[in-house]
């Protein structure tokens, strides 16, 4: 039973204390000044993984970004040669959320896209699951999130135009066996982006929810039980990074990563037994 790390804003060090909450750290600037015609992106969990390679492919788009995570020395390595602003915060805090929002919009007055990508996840039966365990999971994964959407929504509404993207899982789609709390916080993510785009309509602001199977990142180098699956095999997080850059330009609702995680997806609509007898031998 382990506690997996997504290289996201809310890995702890080992035995450390319970987090107090804090502003961000002052916000640093690297390269060039920004243009103020340039897009913004706040990206959580650019540390390492899926987040900081999603900063790379918008950065050489020529978009401002806002890198978040705890690990300021991480976020400086991703911000490297670019006009990046590092905004280290602790999204696990009851504040976090509101306190990195408040800096981002403080610090360039807008927000085009968000990209929710910071996370965890938690291998091993439910049943011997810790308690602590399973409230860290769904406040990270789930709550944060949402969280930090309602704070950065409104100015996003206000403008007429932005984009939310979630990263969600094949998890979230199928369910994962011995990683059910994981796999319950990614199907919330799949339903809240569902009512959230209803809700939006109209307003120019659009959500996008990413779909990737296992990823080649510290997610799962960091666990006892790394991922032994022949399939899906793992995807380097630049592939993830380059269909959620296309998603965002191409206003898509939904992507998948690979793209034939879909069938999944659609086999469980369309024929619920079957996709049970395949997943009882498969996942």
């Amino acid at each position: 039973m382990t506690l997996t790390g997504s290289g996201s804003a809310h890995d702890p060090p080992a035995g450390a204390a319970p987090r107090r909450s804090a502003a961000p750290f002052p916000a640093r600037e690297h390269g060039p000044p920004r243009r103020l015609d340039q897009r913004v992106a706040l990206v959580t969990g650019a540390s390492s993984g899926i987040g900081a390679a999603t900063a790379r492919r918008f950065a050489t788009d020529g978009w401002q970004l806002l890198l978040s995570g705890r690990d300021r020395r991480r976020l400086e390595q991703t911000a490297f040669g670019t006009t990046a602003v590092v905004l280290p915060a602790d999204l696990a805090a009851p504040d976090g959320p509101r306190l990195l929002a408040r800096s981002a919009l403080h610090t360039t007055g807008r927000v085009d896209v968000l990209v929710a990508g910071a996370g965890i996840g938690w291998a091993g039966p439910f049943a011997g699951m810790p308690h602590t365990d399973i409230d860290r999971v769904l406040a990270l994964d789930l709550n944060a999130t949402l969280h930090l959407v309602r704070e950065v929504l409104p100015a996003m509404i206000a403008a007429g135009h932005g984009r939310v993207v979630l990263l969600g899982s094949v998890a979230g789609c199928v369910g994962v066996r011995e990683e059910a709390v994981y796999s319950a916080a990614k199907a919330a993510l799949a339903a809240f982006s569902e009512a959230l785009r209803r809700e939006l309509r109209g307003t120019g602001v659009g959500v996008t929810l990413v779909v990737a199977g296992p990823v080649d990142t510290p997610f799962h180098a960091r666990r006892d039980r790394p991922h032994h699956r022949s399939h899906p095999r793992r995807v380097p997080p630049g592939r993830v990074a380059d269909a959620l850059w296309e998603a965002v330009r191409d206003d898509r609702d939904q992507v998948y990563v690979p793209a034939w995680l879909a069938l999944p997806d659609r086999l469980r609509a369309l024929a619920p037994g079957m996709s049970r007898r395949l997943l009882n031998r498969f996942g």
